[in-house]
C-alpha cells in the first residue's frame, strides 16, 4: 500500500507557511531609522527591501485571483515606511495566501497566468511556476540578501536552516 501524496497546494502552503516564518524573524529586525542605509549604491536601500519582501507573497494570491493581473488597472499598495508597517503588510498577505491556497486545486495550479501592463505582458507561466520561482525562491533569495544587510549593520542574523554566527537554531 502506498501512501497518498499530498496535493501541490497541501504541500506548497505547508512549504510557504514555514519559509514564512523564517523571513519574518528577519524583517522583525530591520530598524525604521536604517530604512534609508544601502550597502552600496547599486543595492536596494534597507526599507525598500523589506518593503519589496513585505509585498512579494501577494504575487500569488494576485495569481490565483484569475488568469491575469493588469498592473494598469491594479493599484499597488503604499510602500511601508516603518518596520511595524512592513511585519503587518507580510502577516496581512501570508494571510491572505493561506487563505487563497485553501480555494484552490492543483489544477489551478497547472493553468498559467499572466502579469502585464496594458498590451504588454511581462510574463506568462504555471501558477506552480509563480509560486516557486516568482514567490518562493525570490523570497528566499532576498531573505539571504537581508541577511548580509543585518550583518554589514552589526544586528544579530537569526538562524535560518540552521545556526548562525549569532544564535542556535530554533527548536
Amino acid at each position: 500500500m502506498t501512501e497518498a501524496q499530498p496535493t501541490l497546494q497541501a504541500a506548497l502552503s505547508q512549504e510557504l507557511k514555514q519559509e514564512l516564518k523564517l523571513t519574518r524573524r528577519l524583517l522583525e529586525r530591520v530598524p525604521t531609522e536604517q530604512f534609508g542605509w544601502q550597502p552600496h549604491p547599486k543595492s536596494m536601500k534597507l526599507g525598500t527591501l523589506a518593503s519589496h519582501m513585505a509585498n512579494l507573497v501577494g504575487f500569488l494570491q494576485m495569481s490565483l485571483a484569475g488568469p491575469e493581473t493588469d498592473l494598469a488597472t491594479t493599484k499597488m499598495p503604499e510602500s511601508p515606511t516603518t518596520t511595524d508597517e512592513v511585519l503587518r503588510r507580510f502577516d496581512v498577505n501570508g494571510e491572505n495566501i493561506h487563505k487563497a491556497l485553501e480555494q484552490v486545486d492543483d489544477a489551478t495550479f497547472h493553468s498559467s497566468w499572466s502579469l502585464r501592463r496594458g498590451e504588454q505582458v511581462f510574463m506568462t507561466l504555471p501558477r506552480a511556476a509563480v509560486a516557486r520561482t516568482l514567490v518562493l525562491n525570490h523570497l528566499i533569495h532576498h531573505r539571504g540578501q537581508l541577511s548580509v544587510y543585518l550583518r554589514l549593520l552589526d544586528i544579530p542574523v537569526p538562524a535560518i536552516y540552521g545556526g548562525s554566527a549569532d544564535e542556535a537554531p530554533q527548536r
